[in-house]
Parts: structure tokens; sequence; C-alpha cells
């Protein structure tokens, strides 16, 4: 099943309780699109049929295929509909370490699995705030710039984001924001913003992620409040103005907002940017919009746990896919925001021009990530809940 991305951050003392008190939300649901088949290695340098050990066929391949010294398995520990078979296919046949695959719905899903028996995962796939709090925790290893020399590929806006400064503990996988869909066929009045979605004409027109943390968000940043400031005082300060938007919300959905508006049902939606450029890909009657009282920038990366068994092959599939040619695979499949700065250069011009897959430059300087906010997250979950049955 696919499943959306969970924006509510755990305090991990507190977790125990916490997830009794979270809801299962989501991550953003996987393109429905058909997966492309795993590009050939290039041949290798000529040999006698009788040599087996011939070259390997570029630096990359000869980088990818050292020897970690390690038993020639990994355990990943990821979101569901989120890292292609190609990819873990390809980097097997390069390698020749076998690649098992465990899924989890939720952050709050990996963090209690992830701290109840941690020993038994290689690599992880949290967001950025869970990064931020289990790098606090110390549940997290520092990682080795040399096993990681692709590194370099990742774009600077990337390279030293706040919940892990100099890419000590993570590597990007892939980035997105959440931004508003116009069906312009529907809806001719200019959508700027929340507050243009968000009015009593809209009633019963409206698709929204059904993700506490993400709602309040749209709240605070309409009162000019950093989305990260959640305090109990703007709390306070949220609550009128989200109880005058749900009532106008017709449909909640973070796995699949995008089937809604293609249906016809709503025509109006905030939504995942991969959903959005789904959407401006199959019709041109769809239009995104950043929002213009701001957004988040969410970055979902790799990052090896205390405890992994097997580092040193997780480190060497952090540099397999930050390989241009692997990441491209990545962006095909799922079209959000690649952080690979030379995996851009192979995306097509089709691709790059998808306003929902990447924001300008100028917008990029505006967008933050959200951060661990500790206990005030059950706070958010309690808000949003009271408030959607009223």
């Amino acid at each position: 099943m696919k499943t959306p991305r969970t924006l509510l951050a755990a305090p991990l003392g507190a977790l125990a309780a916490l997830t009794l008190l979270l809801s299962g939300c989501g991550k953003p649901a996987a393109p429905e699109a058909p997966k492309p088949a795993a590009a050939s290695p290039t041949p290798a340098a000529a040999a006698s049929p009788a040599d087996t050990s011939a070259a390997p066929a570029t630096a990359e391949d000869a980088e990818d295929r050292f020897d970690t010294g390690e038993p020639k398995e990994l355990n990943l520990f990821c979101w569901s509909e989120y890292v292609p078979q190609s990819v873990i296919d390809r980097f097997t046949k390069q390698t020749g370490i076998k690649v098992n695959v465990e899924n989890y719905a939720s952050n709050e899903e990996m963090l209690a699995k992830l701290l109840s028996g941690g020993g038994k995962y290689d690599l992880i796939q949290p967001s950025e705030y869970i990064i931020e709090a289990l790098i606090k925790d110390g549940q997290l290893l520092e990682l080795d710039p040399a096993l990681i020399p692709n590194l370099k590929n990742l774009a600077p806006e990337f390279r030293n984001l706040a919940f892990d400064p100099g890419n000590k503990y993570s590597v990007p996988w892939m980035a997105g924001t959440v931004g508003i869909v116009v069906n312009t066929e529907l809806v001719t009045d200019e959508i700027k913003g929340f507050g243009d979605v968000f009015q009593d004409k809209n009633k019963g027109q409206i698709v929204v992620l059904d993700d506490a943390r993400e709602i309040t968000s749209w709240s605070l940043a309409t009162l000019g409040i950093p989305v990260n400031e959640v305090s109990d005082e703007n709390l306070a300060k949220a609550k009128p103005v989200i109880a005058k938007w749900l009532p106008l919300v017709k449909v909640y959905d973070s796995d699949s907002p995008k089937t809604a508006l293609l249906n016809g049902d709503v025509s109006l939606g905030v939504v995942w940017s991969g959903e959005g450029a789904i959407l401006l890909n199959q019709d041109k009657k769809f239009k995104w919009v950043l929002p213009s009282e701001g957004t988040h920038l969410f970055v979902d990366s790799l990052a090896v746990p205390k405890g992994a068994k097997h580092p040193k092959n997780a480190q060497l599939f952090m540099n397999f896919i930050l390989r241009p040619k692997i990441s491209t695979l990545i962006s095909d499949d799922f079209p959000y925001l690649n952080p690979n700065a030379e995996a851009r250069k192979l995306l097509t011009p089709e691709q790059l021009a998808n306003v929902a897959s990447f924001p300008t430059a100028e917008e990029m300087t505006k967008l933050e990530t959200f951060r661990d906010i500790g206990p005030q997250a059950a706070k958010v979950d309690d808000l949003i809940t009271t408030l959607k049955v009223q």
C-alpha cells in the first residue's frame, strides 16, 4: 500500500507513550507510472573468454566494487514505494551485496522498531526532523566521507542543512515541498496562497493532506509565524484559523490526493509536490502554486543507525545512489526535487521544467525545513483531531 509521509515529531524518550497518541499520517504517494528497467552496466574492457576478472567498466564501477570486508548483505529499512527495485537490483549486480528490504508507513513506526531492536537495520530513511532527533539522542553513526566520495554531487543547498550540519550523519535521498494545485477549468479566481483556497465559496471543493503538522504549519504561515515556532501560545493563535478552514474541506488524503483532483471531485488541493508534478504532466488544466504565505522543504535522507552490523555496506549504498545515472532512476519513478546536482544534468528538459518538482532558486531560499518539536507534536495532533470532529 502506498503510504504518506508523517510530519509529526516524536521525542525519543517519550516514544512509547506518544505512539499511542499519534495517528498514522502519511508519506508522499508513489507516482503511478511504470518503472524503467535498470540500465545494463557498460561492458568491461576486452578480456579473453577464460578471463573472468575483467576490469570494471568505469571508475565508478570500480568504486562500487570496493570490498568493505563485511558479509555481502545490507538490511534496508525504508518508506514503502520509495526505492525503485531497479536501483536495488543494479546495486546487487554491481557489488554482490544482497539487499533485504523492510518497509514502514510512518516515521513513528520506524522509530519504534529502531529503538526496540535497531541492531537489525543497517540503513534507514527518515525525514529531516527525525534525523535531528536521532542525532540528539546519539542513535546514528557518524559517516566516513572517504566511503562516500559522491557526496560531491549534492547540490550546495543540500550539503549543510540545519538538521544535520555538514552531512555528518545523513545523505539526502529526495526532497519536496507542499503546494496548491488548481483546476483552472473549474476555478477562475487567482489563487496565490492558503488564504485564497480556504474561503467559504470553495467549500466542498478542497482536498488536503491528512497531516496534522502540515495543516498547522499552513495556519502558522498565514499568521506570519515561522513553521517551527509551535509554542502553546502560537497554537492558540492558529486554532481559530484551522477551525474556520476544516469545515471547508471535502477530502483528507495524504496517500493519493491527486485522485480527487483527477476525478473532478474537487477543484483545489493542497498536496505534495510529487503529486502536483504528476497532475501537471497528465493534464494542462492543472496549475501548481507555491503558497505566497510560505511553505516548507521536506528532505528524506539515508542514515546508518547505531549498532548496524554492515555500516560500510550501508555507506557503499549511499555512495551508489549518489551516482548521477542511478539518481536519475529515482527521479524517473518519483518526480520530487532531486538533491543531486549532477543527476539533474541528465534529466530531460520536461522533467526539469516541471515547476512542482523543481522550485526556482529564489523560491528555494524562502523554504524552511521542519525541525524536531519534541512534546509539542502530541499537542499538534490533539488540536487537529479535536477540530476535525467539531
